[in-house]
């Protein structure tokens, strides 16, 4: 026999296992706008400086290196029509640091004088360019403007390029706005003797606010050079390992080995 009850039976609503709240995650703290001086080696220090547009957002990532001559070795090298990329260049030089050079025509072939291992090529530019060049003394950035090239001089190595960005004591350059925004890369030397490569891969800078920039930061230049850019802008550093990849293969490098003294 079925027998049912009269009252309705309750029921306890069912035990809801609320999950224990996580601490909410610290936030990724932002990388600072100015890293300030590194030393990777002796004499060999880097910087990045982030630079912030209206918005807030980042608008250029610069990549500095400075290199104490005193401890280094600078060379060029070149393959006119059998262009490498940077770190093929590396893998057969060695260097420690390898940047692109000057420009170069559709053939792969330089544009500008070169100078490698005593033996000039090619014809010299006007007082428009400039010259990274390596003597018996060391490195230096000269502006053909006030020291042109001399078939009689003693060059272990040279490439010349254009636009100057600083003249001789720190003066702007280049004056003229084509409004052309573009990657850059600088051969510099500051009022030390250090050289610097200068690197802006994300192609914020006319050659105007570059060479503006450059005279009104605090980097101390006396003298910094165009090189090639756009595409070709890159650097390669072995160790520890900092790539700024080029995107084209490259028939002109400058390159640095420890020294001596490093």
């Amino acid at each position: 026999m079925l027998i049912t009850s009269s009252v309705a039976p309750t029921s306890s609503p069912p035990h809801l296992l609320t999950p224990a709240s996580s601490p909410p995650s610290p936030p990724t703290p932002s990388p600072p706008p100015d890293t300030g001086w590194q030393t990777l080696h002796p004499g060999l220090e880097q910087r990045v400086i982030r630079l912030l547009a209206a918005d807030g957002r980042v608008r250029e990532e610069l990549s500095i290196f400075r290199i104490d001559p005193a401890l280094y070795e600078f060379r060029i090298a070149y393959r006119p029509g059998e262009p490498q990329t940077l770190a093929q260049w590396q893998a057969e030089t060695g260097a420690l640091l390898v940047v692109n050079g000057g420009f170069f025509t559709e053939e792969f072939v330089a544009t500008g004088l070169t100078v490698i291992e005593g033996q000039a090529n090619g014809r010299t530019y006007g007082d428009f360019a400039g010259m990274f060049a390596v003597t018996e003394g060391g490195p230096e950035v000269r502006w053909l403007g006030v020291r042109p090239y001399n078939p009689n001089e003693s060059l272990r190595y040279a490439l010349q390029s254009f636009p100057m960005l600083l003249k001789p004591g720190g003066q702007m350059g280049y004056p003229d706005e084509d409004g052309a925004a573009a990657r850059r890369t600088v051969v510099a030397q500051d009022g030390d003797g250090r050289v610097l490569f200068i690197l802006a891969p994300w192609g914020s800078f006319t050659l105007h606010q570059l060479s503006v920039w450059l005279a009104e930061s605090d980097l101390n230049l006396d003298v910094a050079l165009n090189l090639d850019g756009g595409t070709s802008t890159g650097l390669h550093l072995a160790e520890p390992e900092v790539v700024i990849p080029a995107f084209t293969r490259l028939p002109i490098v400058i390159t640095v080995f420890p020294g001596a003294g490093g």
